[in-house]
């Protein structure tokens, strides 16, 4: 197999030779560029197994560069350099699809793990990400919002941007986070799930960063924590939303050195992990109201991933629930069951305020009551939806206004688009709207392309 080739784009030869010769001890050739159309020219004569770009060049910049390679040759990881302190800088490149990035001065340990991560990458054969794509994946559906989902969950896995999902309780946050950590080059080591609302907030500490022995009473041992367990790996650190402040502060710092301090020492240990975020509650709604710390918001939220609720994707209902009975029946060691025609109409009717998490809990109640292997819509415990002449709920249909209204509306606005066939001009004029505040309320639905 021939050693894979990094171009990298410095004008500083300082830099460029600490660059080579790093990699070359690493066993992987390199190719260098001094300027953006130096660069440029060679990445459209060869192709590279990653590309390592300093943000500013005599004739350009390193976004250029992110945003050409991601444009005409996606399949290749690319890093940027930045200079110290410049933390907007390389959110921007992470935001416009760089791989990872780079401060200056270089770090080589930090350098040699980017280097690692991003050939893995680069390097799996077009069979294994094909199999791993399509034949193992656990996010079901045919409906357009997981169609779109499933390709910003690849992409997204080709990097190791910090990552928000956002998403109601039970739309399968976890399932998308572990779906990105399967997809992308830290798939061979840990994932690593905390639940933050689950965790007392005397031990968060201990629990994230560890503990020597002897640091507080009961401390009988060294213990690693959370950050430590998923070092190389991917840490996802469900319900954020939850963690007090005093914890916010010191996970911000150790998302921003890269290091924690475990309880009962001063000496920083180096951590690399790819970070993903989730909770159901608006984080930004929870900024403004001064319960999370805009500084970490900014920080883990550098993209953000929103799955749907199960009311937006009614027609993947039928798939889903012959894939969760016939789950049921194997781990119960019994016979298959199926619903009945009118028991899957009442279904896909049905709001579920619980989203898939519900849906499992409702088919799990049926699969084990039920008289018989089919099930009726007795079995299922849910009221048939409001008749076409009284079409408005009763309160205790709604468990939350804004979110009703929100349906309501993105609802009329879905009906708008499939009638004028996704025009936005025509559509925004059928609903008697400016075609701004048609943008506007497309992006505060999170219905944006």
């Amino acid at each position: 197999m021939n050693s894979p080739t990094v171009l990298i784009i410095d004008d500083e030869p300082d830099i460029v030779e600490l660059l080579e010769m790093t990699l070359q001890r690493m066993q992987v050739r390199t190719c260098s560029a001094a300027t953006m159309s130096q660069a440029l020219d060679k990445l459209g004569k060869q192709r590279f197994d990653l590309c390592l770009t300093d943000m500013r060049l005599p004739d350009g910049d390193g976004l250029t560069i992110v945003r050409h390679i991601q444009q005409h040759y996606p399949q290749t990881p690319v890093a940027m350099i930045t200079a110290y302190g410049s933390l907007d800088t390389a959110i921007s490149a992470l935001k416009a699809g760089a791989f990872d990035f780079l401060t200056k001065p270089v770090d080589l340990q930090r350098l040699r793990e980017l280097v690692s991560n991003a050939l893995r990458l680069s390097l799996s054969t077009p069979e294994q990400k094909n199999v791993t794509q399509d034949e193992a994946d656990p996010i079901l559906g045919i409906s357009p919002p997981i169609v779109q989902l499933r390709s910003q969950i690849a992409k997204l896995a080709r990097s190791q941007a910090p990552l928000y999902i956002s998403g109601e309780s039970g739309s399968g946050k976890e399932l998308v986070a572990r779906r990105i950590h399967a997809l992308g080059a830290r798939a061979e080591q840990p994932f690593v799930p905390v639940n933050c609302g689950a965790i007392p907030s005397e031990l968060m500490e201990s629990e994230f960063f560890g503990h020597k022995r002897g640091s507080f009473t009961g401390a009988i041992a060294d213990k690693p924590g959370l950050f430590q367990a998923a070092s190389r790996g991917t840490l996802f650190l469900d319900e954020v939303a939850d963690l007090p402040m005093a914890m916010q502060v010191k996970l911000l710092r150790a998302i921003q050195e890269k290091a924690v301090r475990p309880l009962g020492t001063q000496q920083e240990e180096a951590v690399d992990i790819r970070l993903l975020c989730a909770t159901h509650k608006d984080l930004a709604a929870e900024v403004a109201a001064g319960r999370f710390r805009q500084d970490l918001f900014y920080r883990i939220n550098v993209i953000e991933l929103r799955v749907p609720p199960l009311r937006e994707r009614r027609e993947d209902i039928p798939l889903l629930t012959r894939h969760i009975l016939a789950r049921l029946a194997v781990r119960n060691e019994m016979p298959g069951s199926t619903v009945s025609p009118e028991t899957l109409e009442r279904l896909s009717n049905y709001r579920f305020p619980g989203n898939v998490r519900e849906l499992e809990n409702i088919l799990e109640r049926a699969f084990t009551l039920s008289e018989g292997q089919l099930i009726k819509t007795h079995d299922i415990h849910i009221a048939p939806c409001a008749s076409s002449q009284d079409q408005q709920p009763s309160l205790t249909q709604i468990d939350s206004l804004e979110d009703y209204l929100d349906n309501i509306e993105r609802t009329a606005i879905t009906q708008a688009l499939e009638e004028t066939r996704w025009n936005k001009t025509a559509a925004a004029k059928r609903l008697g709207l400016t075609f701004r505040s048609l943008r506007y309320r497309l992006k505060k639905l999170g219905m944006e392309d």
